[in-house]
C-alpha cells in the first residue's frame, strides 16, 4: 500500500474506481470501430486445443449457466445486445461474431486494472482485487470463446453453400436467363 487511507475511504474509492474502469474500458471498446473488430482475427482466433469452443463446455459447462449471467446491454443500453441471436441472414452473424470480439477484448481489459488496487489496499485487499477481476470477467470471456466459433462454423458453411449455388446456378443458366 502505497497510499494510506481509512478504511471507509478505501471502501469508496474501490467502488468509484471499479465503477470508473468497467464505464471508461466499456465505452472505450464500443468506439471502436466495427471494422477494426471484423478484419482483426490473430487476437480472436479459436486455438486447436479449445477445439471450437467444446473445451470450454466440457470443462465448465458454460451451456448450464451462461444465460444467467447479466448482459451489458442492460447496463449499456447503447451496445448491442448478445442474450439472444438477432436473426439468421448474413449481416445478423457478422455482427454478431463481431460483438462477440468486442466483449471478448472489454472482459480482457478489466482484469489488468486490478493491480492498480495495490496503490491504496493492503496486500489482502489488493489480492482479492485481483480475483475479483478474474472471477467477474474470465465467465464472460469463456462464454465468448464458446459461442464464437460455433458462429463462425455457422456462417462459413452458409457462405460457402451460397457461393456454391451462385456458381452452380451462373453455370447451369449461363449468364442469361432462360426464363
Amino acid at each position: 500500500m502505497l497510499i494510506d487511507l481509512p478504511l471507509h475511504w478505501i471502501i469508496l474509492l474501490d467502488i468509484a474506481a471499479w465503477f470508473i474502469f468497467h464505464m471508461v474500458i466499456s465505452l472505450g471498446c464500443m468506439k471502436i470501430p466495427d471494422a477494426w473488430y471484423a478484419k482483426t482475427e490473430s487476437f480472436f482466433q479459436s486455438f486447436a486445443w479449445e477445439e471450437n469452443g467444446e473445451l470450454w463446455q466440457r470443462l465448465f459447462r458454460i451451456k448450464a449457466w451462461k444465460r444467467k449471467l447479466p448482459e451489458g446491454s442492460s447496463i449499456i443500453k447503447s451496445s448491442y445486445n448478445k442474450k439472444h441471436l438477432q436473426g439468421t441472414d448474413k449481416q445478423t452473424f457478422e455482427k454478431f461474431i463481431i460483438e462477440t470480439k468486442r466483449a471478448e477484448l472489454t472482459h480482457w481489459l478489466l482484469i489488468p486494472p486490478a493491480f492498480v488496487f495495490f496503490i491504496w489496499n493492503p496486500l489482502w485487499a489488493g489480492l482479492v482485487m485481483v480475483l475479483y477481476a478474474c472471477v467477474v470477467n474470465i465467465p464472460f470471456i469463456l462464454i465468448q470463446r464458446y459461442n464464437r466459433p460455433r458462429l463462425e462454423r455457422v456462417h462459413y458453411i452458409r457462405k460457402k453453400k451460397a457461393c456454391v449455388k451462385k456458381t452452380f446456378s451462373s453455370h447451369f443458366w449461363g449468364t442469361k436467363r432462360l426464363f
